[in-house]
C-alpha cells in the first residue's frame, strides 16, 4: 500500500448528492485502507443534531475515526474559514498517523474551497450582527433589504453574490461591517498534496427514493422530539432550525401541518436540494471519478488505483 503520510500526501474526497451512501462508502474503503474521515458536511459539524442532519450513527463513528462531526453546538458561529483550519488540522494529523484522509461529505462549498486552496477572509463571526441580519432575512422584503444594505457598502460584492444566496450575502455584509473594506475576490493557492475526487452516481429516480425513504425514518427516528429539544433549549431563531428536515419539524410543533404533510415537504425540498448539489458535483466535471453508488468495490477500487499512481508530473 502506498505510504500517504508526510506533508506531501494523499487526499481522497467521497462526494455525492445527499442520501447517496458517501458514509457507507468511506466506511468500505476504510477496511481496505488505513483511513480517517473528515466530514464536509456543514450541518452534521453541530451537536444535538445527530437526526435531522443523518449523521453518522455510533457504530459507523466507531468503525473508523470521524472528524468535524458533532463538534460545535447548535447555536456556535461556524464559517467556511473556520472548517478550512479545522479540516486542515485534521488532514495533518491523519497523514502523521499513516493514514488516508477522506473528505466526506456534500457541501460543495467545503469540498472545492479544500481541494482548490481558497484563500478565505478569516474574519471572526459577528454573533450579534448576523442575528440581526437573519431576523431581518426572514420578514417581509428582508431579502431585498439585505441586498440593497450590501450593495451601498460593497458593490462588488453584491455582483458576485447572487441574490437568493442569502447566507453568503449576510457573510459579506458581516465582513465588511467588521472590518470597515469590502470583501476581497476570491484567491486560490494549490494546496501542497495530491487530491482524487470520487463520486457516487445513482440514477435520479433511484436517488429520491433513497432520500424518501431516509427522510421517512428520520420522523420514525424521533425528529419531530429532537426539533422541540433544539427549541425549548435553543429558541424559535436557532439558524439551524430553518434547514431542511427541522424547518417542516417546527411547522408540526407549532400544529400547522400534519406529520404527513411534513414528511412531503421535507421529500421535495431534498429534491430541490439534490438538484443543486448537481451544480456543484455535475456529471460532466472531468475532476471527479464517478462510479456506481450501487457498487462500493467500485470506489475502493478507485481509491487503489490513485493511491498506486505516482505524484503529478512536476510536483
Amino acid at each position: 500500500m502506498t505510504d500517504t503520510s508526510g506533508p506531501r500526501g494523499k487526499l481522497v474526497a467521497i462526494v455525492g448528492a445527499t442520501a447517496s451512501g458517501k458514509t457507507g462508502a468511506a466506511i468500505e474503503i476504510a477496511r481496505h485502507v488505513p483511513a480517517e474521515v473528515v466530514s464536509a458536511d456543514s450541518r452534521q459539524v453541530r451537536r444535538e443534531m445527530r437526526i435531522g442532519t443523518a449523521a453518522p450513527a455510533a457504530e459507523e463513528l466507531a468503525a473508523v475515526p470521524h472528524h468535524l462531526v458533532w463538534t460545535i453546538t447548535p447555536d456556535a458561529p461556524w464559517s467556511l474559514a473556520e472548517f478550512l483550519a479545522c479540516a486542515r488540522t485534521a488532514i495533518e494529523g491523519a497523514w502523521a498517523r499513516g493514514r488516508l484522509p477522506l473528505l466526506v461529505g456534500g457541501t460543495g462549498q467545503y469540498v472545492w474551497a479544500l481541494l482548490e486552496g481558497w484563500q478565505v477572509p478569516e474574519v471572526p463571526a459577528n454573533p450579534e450582527l448576523r442575528a440581526q441580519l437573519e431576523a431581518l432575512a426572514g420578514e417581509p422584503g428582508g431579502p431585498e433589504a439585505l441586498r440593497a444594505r450590501l450593495e451601498a457598502i460593497d458593490p462588488a460584492s453584491a455582483v458576485r453574490i447572487a441574490p437568493q444566496n442569502l447566507r453568503r450575502i449576510i457573510r459579506a455584509i458581516e465582513i465588511v461591517e467588521t472590518t470597515d473594506g469590502p470583501v476581497r475576490p476570491l484567491e486560490r493557492r494549490a494546496p501542497d498534496f495530491d487530491w482524487h475526487v470520487i463520486g457516487l452516481e445513482w440514477p435520479r429516480d433511484e436517488l429520491h427514493r433513497r432520500a424518501d425513504a431516509r427522510a421517512a425514518a428520520m420522523y420514525e427516528a424521533g425528529l419531530i422530539e429532537e426539533t422541540r429539544r433544539l427549541l425549548e433549549r435553543y429558541g424559535p431563531q436557532l439558524p439551524a432550525l430553518t434547514t431542511i428536515g427541522y424547518a417542516e419539524a417546527v411547522r408540526v410543533i407549532r400544529g400547522e401541518w400534519t406529520v404527513a404533510q411534513a414528511l412531503e415537504r421535507t421529500c421535495i425540498e431534498t429534491h430541490r436540494l439534490i438538484r443543486m448539489q448537481g451544480a456543484w458535483f455535475a456529471s460532466g466535471d472531468p475532476r471527479i471519478e464517478w462510479v456506481p453508488g450501487a457498487h462500493l468495490d467500485a470506489a475502493v477500487a478507485a481509491v487503489g488505483r490513485f493511491l498506486e499512481a505516482g505524484p503529478p508530473a512536476g510536483v
